[in-house]
């Protein structure tokens, strides 16, 4: 009986089906203009995804171009010096990442205990839940440009100097609602389920958070981490009201600091045909590092999913 009743269900979603086609196939007026809107809005769809694509390749081939002649081991090597002495970008290549490495140091922990607060301790009052979710919503969408104006005003004028510590603190604060978006969104995927059996085996509430919850949705989280990290590489504004720049070696977190962004907005604009070309090779560089952080990323998601 169950099996006849299993057959009869599926010969009516046949029938369904094949109604639904067939209306779909039919020749009124309604069939016609529905047709027609479905072929309009996939034609639209594949014109945008060629248009983006075209877009992105361009921008690919413009940088590949103007600044594969510039990858020498001199790059690599030397420091920026005056127009005509075949100076590199190493200090300016050490400069970003050690910004940007202080600046995900900074920023992902605090990104982090923010993101588990949010997804963890909603009992807690409501309205200061919303409050830093508003405040970090808010941080999210800010121009660059207003924190690097921030940190001037609050560290650089009072210490009296331009440091790559301030330049690495305002880009921490571009790293963290980031990070916090990204660590809620993980922990609210992770099943209820698993919480209370660590709650039920006895185990207290930051051990189930710290290695059921965090364990859980280590891969999402990290994924987040990175992503923030190909956001802050890039960023120029903040920079230059922060650690401003240095022609020389600057390794020291306390003195100005030298960065492939800030090296290239000098540089683009120069009237030496050497420093226009090391700019091109400066971009190429930041396109190929965020480049592989996203190739990254989508590797891993693509692996979670399997």
């Amino acid at each position: 009986m169950a099996g006849q009743e299993s057959v009869a269900a599926t010969t009516v979603l046949m029938d369904t089906d094949c109604c639904s086609s067939g209306r779909w196939q039919g020749n009124t007026l309604s069939d016609m203009r529905r047709r027609m809107v479905d072929r309009i809005a996939t034609g639209l769809c594949w014109a945008a995804t060629a248009l983006v694509l075209l877009m992105l390749f361009s921008i690919l081939f413009v940088l590949i171009r103007n600044g594969i002649g510039g990858l020498r081991w001199v790059t690599f090597v030397h420091v920026t010096l005056p127009p005509g002495q075949a100076g590199g970008l190493a200090n300016a290549i050490v400069g970003s990442l050690i910004q940007t490495g202080l600046a995900v140091l900074i920023g992902a922990p605090v990104g982090l205990l923010v993101g588990i607060y949010l997804a963890e301790f909603t009992s807690t009052d409501g309205r200061l839940i919303n409050l830093v979710r508003f405040v970090s919503d808010l941080l999210l969408s800010a121009p660059s440009i207003l924190v690097g104006l921030f940190i001037y005003m609050v560290v650089v004028v009072p210490t009296g100097h331009f440091s790559g510590l301030a330049g690495a603190l305002a880009l921490s604060i571009l790293v963290v609602p980031v990070v916090v978006r990204t660590t809620e969104d993980m922990l609210r995927l992770v099943p209820l389920s698993m919480r209370e059996a660590a709650i039920a085996l006895g185990a207290p509430r930051w051990r189930v958070i710290l290695f059921v919850c965090l364990r859980a949705a280590r891969d999402g989280v990290a994924t987040g981490i990175l992503l923030a990290l190909a956001r802050v590489s890039g960023e120029t504004a903040p920079l230059l009201f922060t650690s401003l720049g240095n022609m020389n070696w600057s390794v020291s977190p306390a003195a100005p600091m030298a960065s492939l962004p800030v090296t290239i907005y000098q540089y683009a604009g120069a009237a030496y045909a050497d420093w226009t070309a090391l700019a091109w090779t400066g971009a190429l560089l930041i396109t190929a590092g965020i480049l592989m952080i996203n190739i990254t990323v989508r590797l891993g998601l693509g692996r979670n999913r399997k």
